[in-house]
């Protein structure tokens, strides 16, 4: 057991759930339909029609992050797992933050018939539980993309080439989900697409940044070596 916490010791970033979950909680017990917050809610969000079957691919969401971290907390190199972790946390925790200094919701819910079929109970049970508030930014859109990319800069997609594609659908299929069950506006998923183009620049193209200044830097000395025959400092 000893050695088994010490190979997976990475796992200690998941102590993070103990930051979420109680702040996640607080803001669903505080900002509510009955108190005050800001409707996001923009003309083209009544274009989208309402889609009941869209609840499959909103509650595999779950499955897919969770399972996704599980899968790369037992994989090497640990570099992937402490991305993909830092990535999802630092953005859920700016979501988290948004929503508490910028209190937002959404009134777009439509009345739901859970007689007509098995889609339409699930998704009154899911209206009760979950709230139409702190909808920006879409936390099930930005994890959704952020699990997504995480499989992209996986090296097992690159020997195993159907990962891409297939998670792809998965992601784009639950970002669907949020909008299709009126969860979310559409600048709900715009808003978590922009936190996640920003993140996943800083969290994994920064070391290619900085790689690349500092082999162009290497070429730029050698280059005055050889023009002027002495040692660039």
């Amino acid at each position: 057991m000893k050695n088994f916490l010490y190979k997976y010791r990475q796992a200690w970033v998941l102590l993070y759930v103990f930051i979420y979950f109680p702040w996640f909680f607080w803001l669903e017990k505080h900002v509510t339909v009955g108190t005050s917050f800001t409707n996001i809610h923009i003309a083209f969000d009544d274009l989208i029609p309402f889609c009941e079957y869209f609840i499959v691919p909103y509650l595999f969401w779950f499955l897919y992050v969770a399972g996704t971290v599980v899968f790369f907390l037992f994989r090497r190199p640990k570099k992937e797992f402490y991305r993909m972790t830092g990535l999802l946390f630092i953005g859920m925790t700016i979501c988290l933050a948004i929503c508490t200094l910028f209190p937002n919701g959404q009134t777009m819910r439509p009345p739901v018939n859970p007689e007509k079929n098995i889609f339409s109970k699930l998704i009154v049970e899911l209206y009760k539980t979950d709230t139409s508030t702190n909808v920006f930014p879409s936390i099930h859109v930005f994890a959704s993309l952020g699990v997504n990319l995480a499989w992209w800069n996986s090296g097992i997609s690159s020997k195993q080439r159907w990962i891409r594609p297939v998670s792809s659908v998965i992601a784009v299929s639950i970002c669907l989900s949020t909008v299709f069950l009126k969860q979310h506006s559409v600048v709900d998923g715009l808003g978590a697409i922009v936190l996640t183009i920003v993140l996943y620049f800083f969290v994994y193209q920064w070391e290619m940044v900085k790689a690349s200044v500092r082999t162009a830097r290497e070429r730029a000395k050698s280059k005055r070596r050889r023009l002027y025959g002495y040692k660039s400092k």
